[in-house]
């Protein structure tokens, strides 16, 4: 007798698993069909063109010689990395990257640590250091180039005008400062851009520390020094390590600022600005896409390392 119950009750039982695992499959589709539109949009907006540059990088094609069209393996490669102007400009990413991050990140860390304290006024204060982040790349390398550069009328020359008078002088220096240190003078308008959003990632970090262990060391006689460097510094660090990365991320594909301020001349000419210039006025399409490709390649390098570091951020976050 019990046999044959149980006989009858596991078709029972396997069919309610059956069922249930069907409605689990149609609630999944149910919850994914409205999603894909913007699956298909997206695909079509990012990976598309990506795979056709992919192909054409792998191509000989210039519009000046459209007869000489056809399969070029990896030479297109082969010249990016050879070649002395995309080397040249390689070398130039690197260095403006680097310094614009190091530079935001220091100061974005001073910044955060003065807004972190307790004054009248502060929500002002924030929201004004906030506020060059906001402006739009060209704008602000606009007012750079003409409101603080300018050798005639510029803010910097207009300050040493004034300190000359002030002191009886004459004759002011007049110093073309972007002629004088062209490089400089974009990564000047990239930190002053760039630091507010270092300031952030920071200041949020900051939010986030264990505030009765510092009062206790505090209270033990650590002074403010030791506090920072043992407590505050090593809390900081991957919130440090995320702003960096993600920095490194935006600021390796910078255009606006070289093309306003320099136009690529006095060697200021970066992979994105190179790029440009082998694609539009070379028109070697070829050699563009394979330097294209290996831009891409190198922002999806950091952006793993920016994602890992988020994901242990967010992990050690939740166990807290």
């Amino acid at each position: 007798m019990s046999v044959a119950v149980d006989s009858s009750a596991r078709p029972g039982r396997a069919q309610t698993a059956r069922e249930q695992e069907a409605q689990r499959k149609s609630d999944a589709r149910s919850r994914r069909i409205p999603l894909l539109p913007a699956l298909i949009f997206t695909i079509i907006l990012t990976q598309l063109p990506f795979v056709v540059t992919l192909v054409i990088s792998f191509m000989n094609w210039n519009a000046y010689y459209p007869d000489e069209r056809g399969f070029a393996g990896l030479s297109n490669f082969v010249r990016v990395f050879t070649d002395e102007a995309m080397r040249h400009s390689v070398w130039v990413t690197i260095v403006l990257t680097a310094t614009v991050v190091i530079v935001s990140l220091v100061l974005g860390m001073l910044i955060a640590l003065l807004l972190d304290q307790k004054f009248r006024g502060r929500a002002v204060v924030r929201t004004m250091m906030i506020a060059p982040f906001l402006v739009v790349p060209v704008a602000a390398a606009l007012v750079w180039k003409h409101a603080l550069f300018n050798p005639e009328y510029g803010l910097f020359n207009g300050v040493i005008t004034a300190v000359w008078n002030l002191f009886g002088m004459s004759n002011p220096p007049q110093p073309d400062w972007i002629t004088l240190a062209p490089l400089v003078s974009i990564e000047m308008a990239l930190i002053w851009q760039w630091t507010p959003f270092m300031m952030l990632i920071l200041l949020a970090g900051l939010q986030g520390r264990p505030l009765d262990v510092i009062e206790a060391a505090r209270i033990d006689g650590a002074t403010a020094w030791q506090i920072f460097r043992y407590m505050t510094f090593p809390h900081l660090r991957q919130y440090l390590e995320l702003g960096g990365l993600l920095g490194s991320i935006y600021v390796v594909q910078t255009f606006d600022a070289v093309f306003v301020i320099t136009s690529g001349g006095l060697g200021t000419a970066n992979l994105p600005f190179t790029i440009y210039q082998t694609f539009y006025n070379a028109q070697d399409y070829g050699r563009a896409s394979a330097a294209g490709v290996v831009v891409v390649a190198g922002t999806i390098a950091i952006a793993t390392f920016a994602l890992r570091t988020v994901s242990t951020l967010f992990r050690e976050e939740g166990g807290r």
